[in-house]
């Protein structure tokens, strides 16, 4: 993210503690060169600046923002940078969505929470509609954790892919708490996906647990579940959440697709 964006977010995950009762210290509290260096080093193949706005006329700006960075990795000889976009419901969306795509934009972030808007709203059915034709993944936090927000939950994006069912939608934390709801849309539409951000952590498992009766669902759906770590802003290292994953006892397969496989496909590695 931007540092003046980034800096707003450390310090709410600062100040979120003192008010739940459950502390947030961010494990990679760090420069950007620094988050990219420990990306590298830890191997990480590519990731995404998953950037979104919480008010109108913001979400062109971080667009610029996005490209820009994607850009200035290239010129420094690393293609390991995603080149994403955002979007909010406001007039010029259609338009500074597909200026995005011109440039280079290979994924876009949503966050139905931050944002607190209506996925349904009619100003986006043509940029939903953009993105499924050109199977854009749009990774989308539409789920209610960490707290329910007023248009989160299953139905809300559920009612967008009744519209799109060719949306290449990645459900972020697994749709943490409503996980279940979640794994019956990717069942129901073959392009959904759900990314592991912090889901299976002890941090999340001590108040969204995953439901044990669930794990034959993340078998079946082996191809549509990808790495999501929420990086830099866990709070434990990064390495915890592949730990998470591994002891799940899903097997190899199931690891290399989720850590590599299905993340590669998805972003034309």
């Amino acid at each position: 993210m931007p540092t003046s964006v980034m800096d707003k977010v450390w310090a709410y995950f600062d100040a979120v503690g003192p008010v739940t009762g459950v502390a947030w210290p961010v494990a990679y509290r760090e420069q950007e060169e620094q988050r990219l260096a420990r990306l590298r080093a830890m191997g990480v193949r590519a990731f995404p600046s998953l950037v979104y706005p919480h008010k109108p006329g913001m979400a062109e700006w971080l667009n610029t923002w996005a490209t820009d960075f994607a850009r200035a990795a290239r010129a420094a000889g690393h293609d390991d940078v995603v080149h994403t976009a955002t979007l909010f419901p406001e007039d010029g969306v259609a338009d500074y969505v597909a200026r995005a795509l011109d440039d280079g934009a290979r994924l876009v972030k949503v966050h139905l929470q931050v944002g607190a808007f209506d996925p349904r709203e009619p100003l986006l059915d043509d940029v939903w509609g953009r993105l499924a034709e050109q199977a854009v993944p749009v990774v989308v936090h539409c789920g209610s954790g960490p707290e329910p927000g007023t248009f989160t939950g299953p139905v809300p994006m559920g009612e967008v892919l009744s519209r799109h069912p060719q949306l290449v939608a990645v459900v972020a934390h697994m749709g943490m708490p409503e996980y279940g709801e979640f794994l019956e849309l990717a069942r129901r539409y073959p392009r959904v996906h759900l990314d592991t951000t912090m889901a299976f952590t002890d941090f999340s498992e001590r108040h969204s647990p995953f439901p044990r009766p669930l794990l034959p669902a993340l078998r079946e759906l082996q191809d549509r579940i990808v790495l999501g770590t929420d990086f830099p802003n866990t709070p434990y290292p990064y390495a915890h959440q592949l730990e998470a994953l591994a002891r799940l006892g899903l097997g190899d397969d199931w690891l290399r697709a989720v850590l590599h496989d299905n993340g590669a496909r998805l972003l034309r590695l």
